[in-house]
């Protein structure tokens, strides 16, 4: 299997084990759910977990691949403010969990990209 196929399921994977954790411990992930959002924090939560897991699936298979992929840039751009404000409310923890926290600004960026290439490489074989 080639980087390029491998590459959209790593990403599948990634998003998997992220939503599955969303439900498996959601008492991690209420914390950093930006208070201006209506509703319960676990609600947000729950919701992003599925959105990861429908995103994981959607990369997983080559029909919907690229839509997917440019769904999966566009949610972990709109999940960057949450990482935000964990890396504010965390500014005052002890370091290894100041610098995972901060840690996590600039890896949306990279994730970001990783998604839109892949798109990219679906557009060419579709």
């Amino acid at each position: 299997m080639s980087r390029s196929e491998r590459s959209p399921l790593l990403l599948a994977g990634l998003l998997a084990a992220a939503g599955t954790a969303h439900f498996a411990v959601p008492r991690r992930f209420d914390h950093i759910v930006p208070r201006s959002l209506p509703g319960s924090p676990r609600a947000w939560t729950h919701a992003s977990g599925a959105v990861e897991l429908a995103l994981a699936a959607g990369l997983a298979l080559p029909r919907t691949r690229r839509a997917a992929a440019l769904a999966s840039a566009a949610f972990f751009v709109g999940v960057f403010p949450a990482n935000v404000k964990m890396a504010v409310d965390w500014r005052h923890r002890p370091t290894p969990q100041k610098a995972a926290a901060l840690g996590r600004l600039p890896l949306q960026l990279p994730l970001v990209l990783w998604a839109r290439g892949i798109a990219r490489n679906a557009e060419g074989r579709s």
